[in-house]
């Protein structure tokens, strides 16, 4: 037992060192080639910070663990909206850019009503449904390929300058080790962090159920809680939204599709109460750029978030 404390703790320490380089990298390069942050906050960032889910689901599906494996991804989906969107937001105010109020924030929305059917049709996902997640992903990125291009002219009428008082010094080189060194922490952090924290909670006594929804879940999304309130603290709000969406979609459709395609997934229907929850606070959120004050989600919106999801908490351990 405290052993597994231990390297939790070391888990944490990777986690935090290793968003802080993804983050410092990503937001480097952007500005070195004009490329804008929302979009690396779509990709690098959120696949890197997707790895634990990834891991924890492709284990999960190849042990025949559906539960574990559907409940970590919905359970993470949840964890990013509520908490770590609800923390980033307490921490610093968030301006939705143009493409992500328009295209992103309804993109996510339709994306995980396309996932629910899929879970609630056939007992879970199949191989056929995995191959359309795995289709549907790499729409995805062509589209933020399209947006890397054209992003800058898309948010012409509403461009957020964000001064700059010191002058990026690192190299394009040092940028791409930044990242790798991040994603390489963030994976070995996020696996030292859950893998300890579930010994712990076999040991207490926790269902599987739980474990997916909270420890795992919880602890598989460090990487984004990290990344995102790393990059609020630093006013790169791009990447902070950018990192949240991303990550969702990247769960439901890269995640849960390679893990159908190895092995299909059984879905519990009780997992139903989380999907609408999720989708609740998708619609919340695209709300929130038309609610007063306009176009940002301030720090009300945040405690929104927080206060939602520890009422959610409490009723998964009450139930």
């Amino acid at each position: 037992m405290i052993l597994s404390i231990f390297l939790i703790i070391i888990g944490f320490i990777l986690l935090i060192k290793g968003a802080d380089f993804l983050v410092e990298g990503s937001s480097n390069i952007a500005k070195k080639f004009h490329i804008p942050e929302i979009i690396i906050g779509l990709t690098i960032v959120s696949i890197g910070t997707s790895m634990p889910e990834l891991f924890v689901s492709l284990t999960s599906a190849l042990e025949g663990r559906s539960d574990m494996s559907m409940g970590n991804v919905i359970g993470s989906n949840i964890a990013n909206l509520l908490l770590i969107l609800g923390l980033a937001t307490i921490i610093r105010p968030i301006k939705f850019q143009k493409e992500t109020r328009l295209i992103e924030m309804p993109m996510c929305l339709i994306i995980t009503i396309i996932f629910m059917i899929f879970c609630n049709t056939g007992a879970g996902i199949s191989k056929p449904e995995a191959i359309v997640l795995l289709i549907l992903f790499m729409i995805f990125i062509l589209y933020t390929i399209i947006m890397g291009k054209k992003g800058e002219e898309f948010d012409k009428e509403d461009t957020i300058v964000e001064l700059r008082t010191e002058e990026e010094k690192i190299s394009i080189f040092k940028s791409i080790i930044y990242i790798a060194l991040g994603i390489v922490g963030l994976k070995i952090g996020g696996d030292l962090s859950v893998d300890n924290a579930v010994i712990i909670a076999e040991k207490i006594g926790i269902s599987e159920k739980i474990i997916s929804l909270t420890i795992l879940a919880i602890g598989t999304s460090l990487p984004e809680l990290v990344t995102s309130v790393t990059a609020a603290i630093k006013g790169n709000s791009d990447i902070a939204i950018g990192n949240i969406i991303g990550s969702n979609i990247f769960n439901m459709l890269l995640i849960i599709g390679v893990a159908a395609l190895i092995n299909p997934i059984s879905y519990n229907l009780s997992y139903n109460l989380e999907m609408i929850i999720l989708i609740l606070g998708i619609i919340l959120l695209s709300l929130f750029p038309i609610i007063p004050p306009k176009n940002q989600m301030n720090r009300l919106n945040g405690l929104i978030y927080l206060i939602t999801y520890i009422i959610y908490m409490v009723i998964l351990f009450i139930t």
